[in-house]
């Protein structure tokens, strides 16, 4: 039986965690044998053999390192090298890298136990962190330096990873030689937005192949409107939604807040903090986050539209899960979002263009949610299938594998 080891900050938990098991449960259904490695601390009952790395203290620990030193993803040695011996132990034959990022490894010697190992590589790409001397998006600064080399950052403190300090140019220096030096890798980006940003970067001289994300078609389907319970939700109003994991400006909260305003719209924001609700107008109905997929779809299909006014993205699940329920998605022209969203599915505006937003708002509200609602689910089956998607992933291993000599 071929063994994959999947390494990735969250096991089950979260976007990325969930494509990890998935991607598990295919690969086990066509004969692999799968291992997790995770971090600490996202953490959910996951199907498969894991490793999990750290502790949360270690974690905290290295998170406070890497603020203070700009050193993300370099401390953890002891704990790195422990993961190795595993490894060695398993006996991987493809070693399938998500995000690295996220205080629980240190790549430095990840990669060097994969350039001697010699085993084949599969990276999925989530964002462009692995591509820059800091930053995991750089959109919002115009920031090109890293098609050359990251020097002199000015937006340290601004973006995750932060960090008191710059050292890009050293990080730079330091991820170029670690993540060029394994000979067989397969640059999986989630996006063709992201393929782009890859074929500029020190990554370009590997194989490339676009899989994007996908849905359970099964659980995020058109739904009845159950969600109105004693009149929370006001079904004969025009209802925008917006689904975030974690609501930030970079996320549009000021959009929402002004749509908000226009009485003839009822507003709904999914996965609203405490601290973040009392700031909310009071005519904003702010739900608390849901691991439930079925409550999640009833709002969707309660929605008329769904509205994503991110301002970094790379090719958001949230977009998807809304087409497969039947609801138009309007969203910026940021990054990957717009590539799951067509004229007849719903309208991409430019960046930031607050009055575009609206104007898009209207347009679907004057046509109706009836209008899209097929297009958009028959888009979703169609193109973001899970099952589909993470079928990719088992056809490129077994590609792989049949052209390696291990």
């Amino acid at each position: 039986m071929k063994k994959i080891v999947q390494i990735n900050t969250a096991l089950n938990r979260g976007s990325h965690g969930r494509i990890v098991e998935q991607i598990s449960l295919m690969a086990a259904e066509r004969g692999f044998e799968t291992t997790i490695v995770h971090g600490a601390r996202y953490v959910n009952n996951s199907q498969f053999a894991d490793i999990q790395v750290t502790t949360k203290n270690q974690e905290l620990l290295n998170s406070v390192r890497s603020l203070l030193f700009d050193a993300h993803g370099l401390g953890l040695k002891n704990a790195t090298k422990s993961l190795i011996t595993k490894l060695e132990e398993i006996k991987p034959d493809i070693v399938h890298l998500h995000n690295i990022h996220g205080y629980y490894l240190n790549y430095q010697i990840l990669f060097e136990y994969l350039e001697k190992s010699g085993l084949p590589v599969v990276w999925t790409l989530h964002d462009c962190w692995s591509m820059t001397g800091h930053c995991s998006q750089f959109e919002n600064y115009n920031c090109d330096k890293w098609k050359t080399q990251c020097h002199d950052c000015q937006y340290h403190m601004d973006w995750y990873p932060k960090s008191v300090i710059d050292r890009s140019k050293r990080n730079f220096d330091l991820k170029k030689q670690c993540f060029t030096s394994v000979k067989n890798m397969t640059i999986v980006p989630v996006s063709h937005w992201l393929e782009n940003v890859v074929k500029q970067s020190f990554l370009a001289k590997y194989p490339i192949k676009v899989i994007h994300n996908g849905v359970d078609i099964l659980s995020f389907r058109p739904k009845r409107n159950e969600m109105e319970r004693s009149g929370e939700i006001l079904l004969d109003k025009f209802t925008i939604l917006g689904v975030a994991s974690n609501w930030d400006n970079d996320k549009g909260i000021q959009e929402f807040v002004k749509l908000s305003q226009n009485p003839d719209y009822h507003v709904v924001m999914i996965g609203v903090k405490d601290d973040l609700k009392k700031q909310l107008p009071k005519n904003i109905i702010a739900v608390s986050h849901t691991n439930s997929q079925k409550e999640l779809a009833e709002y969707y299909s309660m929605a008329d539209v769904f509205v994503n006014p991110t301002y970094k993205d790379t090719f958001p699940t949230v977009n998807l899960e809304a087409l497969a329920c039947g609801t138009p998605v309007i969203t910026y022209k940021t990054g990957g979002s717009p590539e799951s969203v067509t004229p007849e599915t719903g309208i991409v505006v430019e960046k930031g263009n607050f009055e575009q937003l609206c104007e898009a708002v209207e347009t679907i509200r004057k046509n109706g949610k009836h209008c899209y609602s097929t297009n958009c689910r028959e888009r979703a089956v169609k193109f973001y299938n899970k099952d589909e998607r993470f079928k990719d992933y088992i056809d490129l291993y077994e590609n792989i594998l049949g052209n390696s000599h291990i």
